[in-house]
């Protein structure tokens, strides 16, 4: 179905302009386009131009094999990238930027997480395949809209719902359980699809199938996205979240999080959904396949917690030293952050404004200045460490006097004990 216009009054205008907006397209549509084959852009590209939002990737669909993409993008002197062959794409290099060329495929088979497919020339097939109807847009080199699955209603009311069945879409690939709170979240407006609700309830145990990478990545993603707390309440309700993160979640505290602080920052969101104490850091991290800078990051923002527990908001300026002192500014803005979730707004926004700004104290001695009293070997360390309690028991005194004071305590403290 060819749909002249859209959401709003300028569907095709919309359209037009990511098509001027992309010199390179052209290239590829003169390209490939021979012989009777035709590209056309399809997806997120589309689905963004008609929403008016930032478009970050280009994908095409054509009806050449993937054989003879790469034959003609090489006689139009295209830099070519043989990714994704498996799956019948090309990547195509053009400007500098990388457009993803994908043959019309047709599902033979599904396990629940690849599929077997099979080369095709039509486009309602390969539309019928996807996810999404807001996904399944086509966009010809004139600018034509085509629209096989409703698409443009569904853009127009914000709404996410799954092509066809919701549970036979599910069932090629669980990943697409996910990728229906993201989309709903990111996309949606008002309740989330029931259809497709109830579809991913009952295909729930599907999502054992699917690499703990390929979870961590959706997750992340859904709680960046722009209506995460009503996504993962709905999440939770359903029974869907709890076994992917290995606990309860509490997605009562994501929203008061993005309500006191609007910056989409997954690990801290994630966080504030699982995060309690160290151990936790560590179950999630391992669940989750976390990378050692995020497991590190949940680790030490976990600490800051748990030394805050019981603190009021805002704590005394000198507590909060202790924790830029400790911990780094980086975690002692994480864990206070989680730890103030739900105080009052004043308090909370005093400490974050101090941990932001705030000089974070420097320790005024090193093993040097121990060596030169004596000291050596292991009892350099031991004697650094005791410093860093007094230095921080002497409020972070910065004069000289109470500073070599402090030295000489130590000197004296190590003298009696190696009596």
């Amino acid at each position: 179905m060819t749909a002249p216009d859209g959401p709003g009054e300028s569907a095709n205008a919309q359209a037009l302009a990511l098509l001027k907006g992309q010199p390179g397209l052209q290239r590829i549509f003169a390209a490939i386009d021979i012989d009777g084959d035709e590209t056309r852009i399809v997806g997120g590209a589309v689905r963004n131009a008609l929403l008016g939002r930032k478009i970050e990737d280009i994908d095409l669909a054509t009806t050449a094999a993937p054989p003879l993409v790469i034959e003609r993008a090489r006689a139009a002197s295209l830099r070519i990238i043989p990714t994704g062959l498996d799956h019948g794409t090309v990547t195509l290099l053009v400007d500098g930027r990388a457009f993803e060329v994908t043959s019309l495929r047709e599902d033979i088979e599904t396990d629940g997480r690849r599929a077997t497919v099979r080369f095709g020339r039509d486009f309602c097939a390969d539309a019928l395949r996807r996810d999404f109807t807001i996904n399944a847009l086509f966009l010809d080199k004139s600018g034509r809209l085509f629209d096989f699955v409703g698409a443009l209603a569904d853009i127009e009311a914000r709404r996410v719902r799954f092509i066809g069945d919701p549970e036979t879409r599910i069932r090629e690939d669980y990943l697409r359980i996910l990728r229906f709170f993201r989309f709903s979240a990111d996309y949606g407006e008002g309740p989330i699809d029931g259809d497709g609700l109830l579809a991913a309830m009952r295909a729930r145990a599907g999502l054992a199938q699917l690499s703990r990478e390929r979870v961590r990545a959706e997750l992340l993603k859904l709680v960046a996205a722009r209506r995460a707390p009503e996504a993962v309440e709905a999440m939770s309700g359903a029974g869907l979240l709890g076994p992917l993160i290995a606990s309860a979640p509490n997605p009562a505290r994501l929203r008061r999080l993005v309500e006191q602080d609007a910056r989409a920052d997954p690990l801290l969101r994630l966080a504030a959904i699982c995060l309690e104490t160290p151990e936790d850091a560590e179950r999630i991290a391992e669940r989750l396949r976390l990378s050692n800078a995020e497991r590190d990051r949940l680790s030490r923002a976990a600490r800051v917690m748990l030394a805050l527990h019981g603190k009021p908001v805002p704590p005394p300026k000198h507590f909060l030293n202790v924790l830029l002192f400790r911990h780094g500014r980086e975690s002692a803005l994480d864990g206070f952050t989680l730890a103030a979730i739900g105080a009052s707004s004043s308090g909370r926004r005093d400490a974050i404004d101090f941990l932001k700004t705030a000089p974070e104290p420097r320790l005024p001695f090193s093993g040097a200045d121990l060596i030169a009293r004596g000291f050596s070997g292991r009892a350099v360390g031991d004697a650094l460490a005791a410093l860093r309690e007094r230095w921080i028991e002497a409020e972070f005194s910065d004069d000289r006097e109470k500073l070599d004071a402090l030295l000489d305590s130590v000197s004296r403290t190590s003298s009696a004990a190696n009596r």
